[in-house]
């Protein structure tokens, strides 16, 4: 592998914790509809898929009568609301690792299946945009995750080669997209139970502290 240029994060899961956020507004958003998801079956079915498609099998498996365009529409406005106003955490040593890679001098991108309202509102609210050069989100591409359709994107915009990018990534779609594009990733993923499908990935750790240290012996950057 050359010398990494660049880290491409994804944001949901990997850099903000946001899994249970996007679980509360859908069982929010579905309560008139009588509709209650669980947290085992929101993470083994629905995390880490982007909104739109989440959208269509909820409405396909539950047989709610809505038109999918405007239940998409609202649901979103829903979720806008919420980062615009909530605080979401950031996964663990995700700052710390952002930081040193920032003073390390390399670029820093995020490549998101969230919209671009919703990212510029997280960012907004944590302070981090001032350590990333470049947003791909779900509003820059035709095809989500895991086409590899937005880390192409994003390597071509940054004008860089692909083995001089490294991913993160904390789902199988990612992982996917990531693969797809032939850019090298790196899964983090604090639940064990996740790992059997994630052992594709090129590495896999179960914090950002630990792929910071695999970074740094195997003198990645």
């Amino acid at each position: 592998m050359s010398k990494i240029k660049a880290l491409l994060f994804d944001l949901d899961g990997t850099l903000i914790d946001s899994e249970k956020f996007h679980f509360d507004c859908w069982n929010t958003f579905l309560c008139p509809y009588n509709v209650q998801i669980d947290f085992k079956d929101w993470l083994s079915n629905y995390a880490g898929i982007p909104l739109p498609k989440n959208a269509k099998t909820i409405i396909d498996r539950y047989k709610i009568d809505e038109d999918l365009d405007g239940f998409i529409d609202r649901r979103e406005k829903v979720t806008f609301e919420g980062f615009r106003t909530t605080d979401i955490l950031l996964m663990p040593h995700a700052l710390e690792f952002v930081q040193f890679a920032y003073e390390k001098g390399l670029t820093l991108a995020v490549v998101t299946a969230s919209p671009k309202l919703d990212v510029e509102a997280v960012f907004e609210r944590n302070g981090l945009a001032r350590y990333f050069s470049l947003f791909i989100t779900r509003s820059d591409v035709s095809k989500s995750k895991p086409d590899p359709e937005s880390y192409n994107l994003c390597v071509e915009r940054l004008g860089l080669q692909k083995d001089e990018c490294l991913v993160f990534e904390d789902t199988i779609n990612g992982v996917k997209s990531a693969m797809a594009a032939g850019i090298t990733c790196f899964a983090v993923q604090a639940n064990v139970r996740a790992h059997q499908k994630l052992k594709v990935a090129d590495q896999l750790f179960l914090n950002m502290a630990y792929a910071r240290e695999f970074i740094v012996q195997q003198e990645l950057i």
